[in-house]
């Protein structure tokens, strides 16, 4: 029979701990989704750094009859479908009094390689510039990725979602662009029909819209992020042997998919120190229609070396390492046109047609600029 006293004096203790703080049982703070700006509410003020370098504020656009702001990215294929008709109605309306800024609202440290697999660029400042100099935006470009405290104030809900202010700086809509994503299939009829409303004097109908697109990526929500690089990070590692007939059926591609081929050694310097950013490439594509192969022209007695380096950079994609005596019957097959410096780097086709090849390090901004316009690929869905 358990004693009574003892049970008394073990829940003393336990309340003792409690009062001492010695137990923290308190609830983890939780941050709810922001909500989305009242019709008729005024617009928050901002101070945001934009892609030209200079600080912006509501009052920058005094001068305009009416401002929208839009929060959008880089990253984002339906952000990226509307771009175009964005530029267009900005350029169509600025005679007519229409101001137009783009926000980034996101966290670049929320967002993950995975869901980069529509783009060329990430969601930081320096990406933004790069975004903003492709597209030529003819509206300043603003970053809000670091504290969020505009984004949260307007709450947006997916990229893009515009907001119209009136003359008194009140939300008069909010909403999608229009509900065509496919680029060439709308041209933002919901935008310009409120713009036209309220040029006009009248209220626009509906002043409300859903939105379609990515989701914010808000600091707070990054477990997912951090879940799947665990989950990369003990993906298994293999480097198999390859041969020229091998070499041979990999340079065929049979698959459907864009193959990127690259031929490295751990003795070159330039290979080893290009090729963190091909898994980080191949980590943005492999969802897609896209693979990643390697192939390392280091001795067969030098496999537990090279195996150790593609572990240090968790290459899970498919490894190889050449078993042939010379490599200049590797050169030949890889490619007639490559000189034999390393490293060397293909992306071939379907069918086997090279479309991409580069002697020497390379550029993995162009790299991947090229992968996500390839037709394969693309940038819209």
């Amino acid at each position: 029979m358990e004693d009574p006293n003892l049970m008394k004096r073990t829940f003393q203790v336990f309340i003792l701990i409690l009062a001492l703080g010695g137990l923290r049982l308190t609830a983890q703070p939780t941050h709810p989704d922001p909500q989305t700006l009242a019709i008729g509410a005024k617009a928050p003020d901002f101070r945001l750094t934009g892609t030209d370098g200079r600080a912006w504020s509501f009052k920058d656009f005094d001068r305009h009859r009416l401002v929208i702001v839009v929060f959008s990215c880089n990253h984002c294929p339906t952000a990226q479908a509307y771009e175009d008709r964005l530029i267009r109605v900005c350029l169509d309306y600025q005679a007519k009094g229409v101001g137009m800024v783009m926000i980034s609202p996101n966290s670049p440290k929320a967002l993950n390689l995975a869901e980069m697999g529509y783009t060329d660029v990430g969601d930081t400042l320096e990406d933004m510039k790069i975004r903003a100099k492709d597209k030529q935006f003819p509206f300043p470009y603003l970053y809000d990725g670091d504290d969020q405290k505009t984004s949260l104030a307007y709450g947006p809900v997916a990229t893009p979602h515009v907001f119209i202010f009136d003359e008194k700086r009140l939300l008069q809509y909010a909403g999608r662009v229009d509900e065509q994503e496919k680029p060439g299939s709308g041209k933002a009829e919901d935008l310009r029909k409120a713009l036209d409303a309220l040029l006009a004097g009248k209220k626009p109908m509906p002043a409300m819209t859903k939105v379609f697109g990515c989701s914010i990526k808000w600091a707070w929500k990054d477990e997912y992020t951090k879940q799947l690089y665990r989950e990369w990070a003990e993906l298994p590692v293999n480097l198999e042997p390859i041969d020229l007939a091998a070499v041979k059926q990999t340079l065929a591609n049979s698959s459907k998919k864009l193959r990127l081929i690259n031929v490295w050694a751990t003795w070159c310097a330039p290979c080893t120190a290009e090729f963190p950013e091909l898994v980080k490439t191949d980590r943005m594509y492999r969802g897609r229609d896209f693979e990643f192969v390697s192939i390392s022209a280091d001795k067969a007695d030098k496999r537990d070396r090279a195996l150790e380096f593609l572990k240090k950079n968790q290459a899970s994609n498919k490894n190889y390492i050449f078993t042939g005596e010379s490599v200049y019957p590797l050169i030949e097959m890889i490619d007639p046109a490559w000189q034999g410096a390393l490293p060397y780097t293909l992306i071939v086709e379907p069918g086997g047609k090279i479309v991409y090849r580069c002697q020497g390090m390379v550029d993995p901004l162009a790299l991947r600029k090229f992968i996500v316009e390839h037709p394969l690929i693309g940038r819209y869905y």
